[in-house]
């Protein structure tokens, strides 16, 4: 444990796959899945699999959104903080997060209203991260937000 990283309770993270660099997320050890604020869901099948098309906002006072698509992992019950229930959509993907680069399976749902549009949860984080919690944003910020499409 003493060679590992330790982080904030909130950091930027990349998610390569939607061409995304930098996404507040809030680290939460409490919380077992990772969950992402995505707009626009939509499933689809595309070569006799579910696939799900979503819009990812880039921060809360951005407009801009990505587009993203990718194959659905997993349909499962996440119960949230205030012990509701719902069913949500898993994808996996990776997250490059402190110079790591590592796989998540994570939810896609509605979190307009929290503060930060991606939650990593533990699953994410053991044995890979400790969060202390007196830290914030201890990561150099990246340049830019995306990566900029031809």
């Amino acid at each position: 444990m003493a060679d590992m990283i330790t982080l904030g309770w909130r950091e930027r993270l990349a998610l390569p796959q939607f061409g995304i660099l930098a996404l507040k997320a809030k680290l939460d050890t409490g919380a077992r899945s990772s969950s992402l604020h995505v707009d626009e869901l939509e499933t689809f099948t595309r070569d006799g699999d579910t696939w799900l098309r979503f819009a990812v906002g880039l921060g809360r006072r951005s407009a801009h959104k990505v587009q993203c698509e990718a194959p659905a992992c997993d349909r499962r019950v996440v119960v949230d903080t205030g012990g509701g229930r719902s069913e949500r959509w898993f994808i996996r993907t990776e997250v490059m997060l402190a110079g790591e680069r590592f796989e998540v399976d994570m939810n896609l749902t509605d979190r307009r209203h929290m503060l930060f549009p991606m939650l990593l949860g533990r699953t994410a984080l053991v044995g890979r991260f400790a969060v202390n919690p007196a830290l914030s944003y201890t990561l150099p910020k990246p340049a830019h937000t995306m990566v900029d499409k031809p």
